[in-house]
């Protein structure tokens, strides 16, 4: 089969992009031909003309649009399969597919289709105003994309014109949730249940299981952005003594973080600042335990799945995606999010149990063994690609043939 992966790439490379990397890597290994479609945000610039041109690219991008058309018609793909649009793809390239005849797949790993800011998070809180909504109006009432009323209004607009369009609604034959909870906010944004299938995210290569656990440190990895929450996990660190905390990563909040150590009594907390995949992978392996401190929505945080891999123990927020990933004093721990307190309770009862923290490790492996590998993966994303196939040509979205979804060559 050919597949076609579309996907706009983020300035800060994160969980989504290696993804999107990692499934091209398997479908290519089981002897299918992938076409790379990719933009990056490092094209655009932070001035007023670069800011006005690639909104009017997020709505309809005549670039992406001529580009994948060209790759259609040279390469000739069974099924497109899109993951990030937002900015400088657009929605115009779902349209370019259906005028082509192939069949479009996608992978939902935020918000975007029902929330401006594509996270549900807004003044440092959850925020659903626009889930209910015809329109995005909240969001242009509170200005929450970038906190600009201007850029708001552009975002806005893209979500408003496609939903009139009917542009996810008649032209995706196949999304892909990460989880129970992703489908049902799908649903609550008004996507027919009979379109969604779920397949989570998956680790390849396997990285093995930990041979030893650790007690030095706890270790928190992602993007250091508002919703992360990392200055929660700082100031619970401020009366943990007895284990340290290593932060992994780089964002918009790092100078903030950063200050916030160097006051006070801190000398148990550390930044090293981003580092390459490999290397985090064994920094997680030698963790007590991982931290993920989000008080927004995750979908499925790649760091999870990653350490589960690893058998490694997560104490994470209860809230969205993470509590569906995480069965609490069975595979990790879950701490009422925000609430420092029940953070500094949960890490205190991790290292005064080590028997227990020891199952909990073993059962996240176990869970990683039957439900994250790439090998009990693929069969789902074959799966999808099929029934797009199959959906396609009874909507009469295609008038070419339905090929066999059996690897080429």
């Amino acid at each position: 089969m050919k597949i076609l992966s579309v996907h706009n790439v983020y300035r800060q490379g994160g969980g989504e992009d290696v993804v999107v990397d990692q499934e091209s890597q398997l479908l290519r290994a089981h002897g299918h031909e992938v076409i790379e479609y990719r933009r990056s945000n490092r094209e655009r610039g932070d001035d007023l003309f670069s800011k006005l041109y690639f909104a009017r690219q997020s709505l309809w991008s005549r670039k992406a649009a001529a580009e994948i058309q060209a790759l259609i018609c040279r390469r000739r793909p069974d099924v497109a399969h899109f993951h990030n649009t937002f900015p400088l793809i657009s929605p115009s390239s779902y349209w370019v597919c259906k005028r082509l005849g192939v069949p479009v797949v996608q992978t939902i790993h935020n918000y975007r289709m029902s929330c401006v800011r594509g996270d549900y998070f807004r003044a440092d809180h959850v925020c659903e105003d626009c889930l209910g909504w015809k329109g995005p109006l909240p969001a242009l009432i509170h200005g929450c994309y970038r906190d600009s009323v201007a850029q708001t209004a552009a975002a806005a607009m893209v979500l408003a014109i496609h939903r009139v369009l009917g542009t996810w609604r008649d032209l995706v034959d196949v999304f892909l949730a990460l989880n129970e909870f992703g489908r049902m906010k799908l649903i609550e944004a008004g996507v027919q249940p009979g379109k969604i299938i779920i397949k989570p995210n998956f680790v390849h290569p396997d990285p093995g299981v930990r041979k030893e656990s650790s007690t030095d440190y706890a270790l928190f990895a992602g993007r250091l952005s508002p919703e992360k929450r990392v200055l929660t996990l700082v100031k619970a660190w401020e009366k943990i003594k007895n284990v340290s905390l290593l932060i992994v990563g780089d964002g918009p909040k790092r100078v903030e973080i950063s200050k916030a150590i160097g006051h006070g009594s801190l000398a148990n907390v550390r930044m090293v600042g981003a580092v390459p995949r490999k290397e985090l992978l064994e920094m997680m392996k030698g963790a007590a335990v991982l931290l993920v401190p989000s008080e927004w929505y995750e979908m499925s945080p790649m760091v999870i799945v990653e350490a589960f891999a690893c058998g490694v123990p997560v104490v994470a927020s209860r809230l969205g995606g993470m509590a569906e990933l995480i069965s609490d004093r069975k595979t990790g721990l879950l701490f009422r999010p925000g609430v420092v307190e029940d953070i500094r309770a949960k890490v205190a009862w991790a290292l005064e149990h080590p028997e227990e923290l020891r199952q909990i490790s073993d059962n996240a492996r176990q869970v990683f063994e039957t439900r994250y590998t790439a090998e009990v993966n693929y069969p789902l994303i074959i799966q999808a690609y099929e029934l797009a196939l199959r959906r396609a040509a009874q909507n009469g979205h295609a008038e070419r043939v339905v090929r066999d979804s059996r690897p080429s060559g």
